[in-house]
């Protein structure tokens, strides 16, 4: 949340300290979600967060997604329009081994350049 909170103040979507920011949840109405959830057969599979109502350990075997979001309300007069209705994630996918993480994605695009030039040419970014 200090990551994403410091980009929004970085943009000058808030206004603060960054302590109060993220005491208050400032970052809330632009992020929705969790950073992201279980991976398997399904792009969601169902499992418990909880189990007994505690969170359960990961452990190998167990693939998740990576995938913090921010959207930018479309309505918000408070917000420069030049941001208005924006939104990103970027997702990456990460299976659990007895060694540790293994990112699974690690070969997909990321920095902006690299995501736009493989959506408008269709071909491995590597590859330019």
């Amino acid at each position: 949340m200090e990551v994403i909170t410091r980009g929004l103040l970085d943009l000058g979507l808030l206004r603060d300290n960054l302590r109060n920011l993220l005491d208050c949840g400032a970052y809330q109405p632009f992020y929705r979600h969790r950073v992201g959830h279980w991976r398997g057969t399904d792009v969601h599979d169902v499992g418990d967060y909880r189990v007994q109502g505690a969170w359960r350990q990961l452990e190998p075997g167990m693939v998740m997604t990576v995938e913090p979001g921010i959207y930018i309300p479309a309505n918000d007069e408070q917000i420069p329009i030049e941001f208005r209705g924006m939104g990103i994630r970027i997702e990456g996918d990460v299976a659990l081994t007895e060694q540790g993480a293994s990112v699974l994605s690690d070969g997909a695009p990321k920095p902006v350049r690299d995501i736009e030039y493989t959506m408008r040419h269709g071909r491995d970014f590597l590859t330019h």
